[in-house]
């Protein structure tokens, strides 16, 4: 086995994006407990443990990134972004009926009424898990092209 072949084995195997599907996975899963908590009412809007719970897993992921020296930082954060994204909307769905304290939203009679703000919701769910992922990898490759630097400086 030449050098090249054994130097790519390990990327190979956590794809392009640096890091395994399942780990990306799992980061994105601890933005969750947040939107759980909040559906069920339990952390308020603003407080502080809201605000813990929002920019802690999102710090975390940028410091994965970072330390794992992933290739491309912003299109992975992104991707776990995107994830967090999709269970932010499967959660969202789940807990419709306790988030909005039983009270039936509607556009209208029928079930197409009640059809059409589940539906409404699913874009800005994904919206906002891939807006915070690219804010994300947007700190996590600005931190890597400054270490990169300094260390080409040193």
């Amino acid at each position: 086995m030449t050098d090249n072949a054994t130097a790519a084995t390990p990327r190979t195997r956590q794809g392009a994006l640096g890091l395994p599907l399942l780990a990306m996975i799992g980061l994105a899963a601890l933005a969750v407990p947040r939107v759980i908590l909040h559906d069920l009412h339990l952390i308020g809007e603003w407080s502080p443990v809201t605000w813990l719970l929002s920019l802690l897993p999102v710090a975390v992921w940028i410091a994965v990134a970072v330390l794992k020296r992933v290739p491309h930082p912003f299109v992975t954060v992104l991707m776990i972004g995107v994830f967090y994204g999709v269970m932010l909307v499967i959660t969202h769905q789940l807990l419709w009926e306790v988030a909005f304290d039983g009270r039936t939203i509607s556009l209208g009679d029928g079930p197409v009424g009640l059809l059409v703000p589940r539906i409404a919701a699913i874009p800005s769910g994904l919206f906002t898990g891939a807006a915070i992922g690219a804010i994300g990898g947007l700190i996590a490759a600005g931190i890597q092209a400054v270490a990169r630097r300094n260390a080409l400086s040193a």
